[in-house]
């Protein structure tokens, strides 16, 4: 099946904003597990206003499914990562300031940084992956990186999603079969819910992973965390 990864990115705002540690987030971190998803993602950016950098560290020693490091790589995130060294480093090309991501990364512009970049981090043996576009010439410039994976950035699809039409999915399947011809592994996320996930699984052919946060911690709380993480759980078999 498709593995869950849970984004406690939200837990960690709740957190931050009565200054305390309520929630616990490496408590969440847990339980989350516990419910049987595959792994935790977190995003820590560089102002900590959810996520801090010294959370990463405390996560390590918790999270003993997969462990998911998402950001911008700059000089302080390259060095949290190969401290951490977690499964997975994620590569997102946020703005500084930026609320959520907004674009996937442009491969051929920074193809020779992210070659750099991709190298450091298989030397330290984390698998990697970068947040791209369903553009075919992304794609290709992806492989030429040196990437693991890719994440595809799924917002276009669930906005199309929402709106009812269904034909929004065509770029990400074309995208897939390239991927697979190009033997790049498949992650995906941003906006992805309980409403559109079975059909995003079930029309991308090689989908290794979804990573999840906002959408899944807002639908807990009307119907718990641990009942949504099965619920995820039963919709990406």
């Amino acid at each position: 099946m498709t593995k869950l990864s849970v984004n406690i990115n939200k837990i960690a705002t709740l957190r931050n904003a009565r200054g305390g540690n309520v929630p616990d987030l490496l408590q969440v971190a847990r339980d989350i597990q516990k419910f049987g998803a595959h792994g935790i993602t977190i995003h820590p950016r560089p102002d900590e206003r959810h996520i801090r950098y010294q959370d990463a560290r405390d996560l390590k020693s918790v999270v003993y499914t997969e462990f998911n490091i998402e950001g911008n790589p700059q000089h302080n995130f390259i060095d949290l990562v190969l401290e951490c060294k977690p499964t997975q480093v994620t590569l997102v090309p946020d703005a500084i300031g930026a609320i959520t991501s907004s674009a996937g990364w442009d491969t051929v512009k920074f193809q020779d940084y992210l070659v750099e970049v991709i190298a450091e981090f298989k030397r330290n043996g984390i698998r990697t992956s970068i947040f791209v576009d369903p553009v075919l010439e992304m794609i290709e410039g992806a492989k030429k990186t040196g990437t693991d994976r890719i994440e595809l950035y799924t917002e276009a699809f669930a906005h199309q999603y929402s709106l009812g039409n269904k034909a929004g999915i065509e770029p990400y399947v074309k995208a897939a079969v390239l991927a697979n011809e190009l033997e790049l592994g498949i992650n995906a996320g941003h906006d992805l819910s309980l409403d559109n996930i079975r059909f995003f699984k079930e029309n991308i052919p090689g989908l290794l992973e979804v990573s999840i946060g906002h959408a899944l911690i807002s639908e807990a709380l009307y119907l718990g965390l641990d009942n949504v993480v099965n619920m995820y759980l039963q919709k990406l078999k």
